[in-house]
């Protein structure tokens, strides 16, 4: 075990489609390092009951983690670790609660600037990839009524050759059995405004780059990274789901983060 000035309290926040499950390797190893833990799932994610119909906005999606934040002591700080889509989850959480958060990660994660829109990081993603690159997933209309949302499931072939290619077959095989509808919320984040320079510009950020990484490559990794400057960055040989195909060298990450700037 660390010593108590070391430990840190993180709190994990996962991608799209995914839930708090998808840790499950990380989070006894940075305890076992001293740390706290806290894996959230998400509304409509992992064991959450809501149904992504219900869910309409990024702060929807987000409530488990600002509700978390705002349980916190007033003399508490965490770190928040974002994966995917949770990137923009973070940055609202950020906005909102900037005195709790210490740190906050991007794990291969969507990392918006505060110039732009928030959907801007997710229309240049979709102007980078080409019209194929989602293979077998689905995007569909939430319902009659509500046309101008979409969910996005997942599907098997995206998974296994985007997703989790360098992954355990394991844990493949898990993420089939879990994996929920999402949304990536398209509609809501082209009619909010910029995040704050005062919420999630103040915080510091440090980016974590998965070299491997099929569903966000490594170049366009980059490309935010040059869009919206970060403190520091980190580089692991994973796919893009590294708490199943790099683990441990993740914790390390982590670990040393959080002791050179939280």
């Amino acid at each position: 075990m660390g010593d108590a000035s070391n430990m840190k309290h993180f709190v994990l926040v996962h991608g799209a489609c995914h839930g708090a499950w998808c840790w499950y390797k990380l989070k006894p190893r940075l305890e076992s390092a001293g740390h706290r833990v806290t894996a959230l799932d998400l509304a409509a994610s992992g064991v959450n009951m809501k149904a992504i119909q219900d869910v309409e906005t990024l702060n929807d999606y987000s409530e488990p983690l600002l509700e978390f934040l705002a349980s916190l002591p007033s003399n508490e700080k965490v770190i928040l670790v974002g994966h995917s889509l949770g990137g923009l989850s973070l940055a609202l959480a950020m906005d909102k609660y900037p005195e709790k958060i210490s740190l906050a990660v991007f794990l291969s994660a969507l990392m918006p600037d505060t110039t732009h829109q928030p959907s801007y990081v997710l229309d240049q993603y979709f102007e980078r990839s080409p019209p194929d690159w989602y293979l077998d997933s689905q995007f569909a209309p939430y319902s009659s009524t509500q046309k101008h949302l979409e969910t996005f499931s997942i599907g098997p072939k995206y998974v296994a050759s985007r997703l989790y290619q360098l992954s355990p077959i394991e844990d493949l095989e898990l993420s089939k059995t879990l994996t929920r509808p999402g949304s990536i919320f398209l509609h809501d984040l082209s009619t909010t405004k910029s995040f704050s320079n005062a919420g999630y510009g103040s915080i510091a950020r440090v980016f974590i780059v998965c070299n491997e990484d099929l569903g966000i490559p490594k170049e366009f990794q980059h490309w935010m990274i040059k869009n919206y400057l970060v403190k520091d960055v980190f580089e692991i040989e994973a796919d893009h789901m590294a708490m199943f195909s790099k683990p441990q060298e993740l914790c390390d990450r982590l670990s040393e983060i959080a002791h050179k700037y939280a």
